[in-house]
């Protein structure tokens, strides 16, 4: 199951659906015209079904083996959402929407979930059913959970959905995976701490909301290196700090603060939420003030089934024989856990070389990537329901 043949024939028309995309990026759930051109295109392959408007704007295809004497339906799953972000890659095909640009690199995975679409319709050459999922909105917008949530694993009887997503700074062609715990969950909390303005001569006569924001900050810090066991992983950032004046002379009545929060464990996570809002509350109490914590939990872990990966190690084994099967765990989250939630499978990373990080204005998706990403997708589908 090397990397096949076929892939080598459709690059350069997988390239154009590629950057057909990456010249028209639309953000979240407004990604109409991706989902559209997707759908046609999956329509045109000679799909057995395809389904619009699941979970808003996703497009769900499924393609029939030649016999289905297993039963078995496998997801394949990549996503379609752009960030709101002004490229400078100087490329011929960048974008012509202002502010906005592929800066993940979710045109790549959607193009070549395409390339497999188009040869696992030609071929047809396993024993069971594939589902085709391409979501909305995994920039921060929830698009997997929304999906899961509109009935999709059950509508179409998915029993293992897999995924996958490009890594600058692994060669070309080269896999990352590892079982259990592979991203982060993702919380956010918003503080308003509320204080007594007043003139910056007279500190006396006032709470200074900047001193006590300032206090918090350092203190939050005190979470990772004094409260959480150092074996286990978090991140708390206070990411924005916003007054309520802009004067050199002014002592804020109100300072807000909105940050991030990182886990890989859900009694960590559990933890951290109380600890946050004893920290802020206890700390603005201590010096005069008062705060109010909102804390929002977003994208749990994304947690790879045993099983799973071991399937998902051994095509990528057998598409390019580059595979670290004990790659180290990343603190960015993914909205593919929903997915992961609600039925095993596995999330795999692939070698984007070496480009600009991902969201970054410089970043650029690596098509050279795209036949082993596609041969990794069909290639599951091949390997967990072989031909009768």
């Amino acid at each position: 199951m090397p990397v096949k043949n076929r892939f080598a024939e459709l690059l350069p028309e997988i390239t154009a659906w590629r950057r057909d995309f990456h010249q028209h990026p639309e953000l979240l759930f407004d990604v109409q015209r991706t989902a559209g051109r997707v759908a046609e295109l999956l329509r045109g392959f000679g799909c057995d079904e395809v389904v619009e408007g699941i979970g808003r704007t996703g497009v769900v295809g499924v393609i029939k083996g030649k016999t289905d004497t297993s039963g078995r339906v496998i997801g394949l799953r990549a996503d379609m959402d752009a960030l709101p972000i002004t490229e400078q890659t100087g490329v011929d095909y960048a974008s012509t929407i202002p502010g906005k640009m592929h800066a993940c690199g979710h045109d790549g995975h959607t193009a070549m979930l395409l390339g497999a679409a188009k040869y696992m319709a030609e071929t047809r050459n396993f024993d069971g059913t594939v589902v085709l999922i391409f979501q909305p909105a995994e920039e921060g917008g929830g698009g997997g959970r929304e999906m899961v949530a509109d009935g999709m694993m059950d509508r179409f009887g998915v029993q293992e959905v897999y995924g996958m997503h490009n890594m600058p700074g692994l060669p070309v062609g080269s896999f990352g995976i590892r079982p259990g715990a592979i991203m982060a969950a993702a919380d956010q909390f918003d503080v308003v701490i509320t204080g007594k303005g007043g003139h910056a001569a007279k500190p006396h006569e006032c709470v200074d909301t900047t001193v006590v924001a300032a206090h918090v900050i350092v203190a939050l810090q005190t979470i990772a290196s004094r409260n959480v066991d150092p074996m286990k992983q978090v991140v708390v950032s206070v990411c924005t700090v916003q007054t309520d004046s802009t004067a050199h002379n002014v002592i804020p009545q109100v300072v807000k603060l909105k940050g991030t929060v990182r886990t890989m464990d859900p009694e960590v996570q559990v933890f951290v939420e109380r600890r946050i809002s004893e920290i802020v509350e206890g700390t603005a109490h201590a010096l005069g003030a008062r705060a109010e914590v909102n804390y929002q939990r977003g994208y749990p872990v994304t947690v790879n089934a045993e099983a799973n990966t071991r399937h998902a190690v051994e095509v990528a084994r057998a598409v390019s024989g580059k595979v670290d099967d004990n790659t180290a765990p990343l603190m960015g989250a993914e909205d593919f856990s929903f997915m992961l939630n609600a039925r095993p499978g596995a999330y795999i990373f692939l070698g984007n070389g070496d480009t600009a990080m991902l969201h970054h204005p410089g970043y650029n998706f690596d098509d050279n990537a795209i036949p082993f990403g596609a041969s990794w997708y069909a290639g599951m589908v091949e390997a967990r329901m072989p031909a009768a």
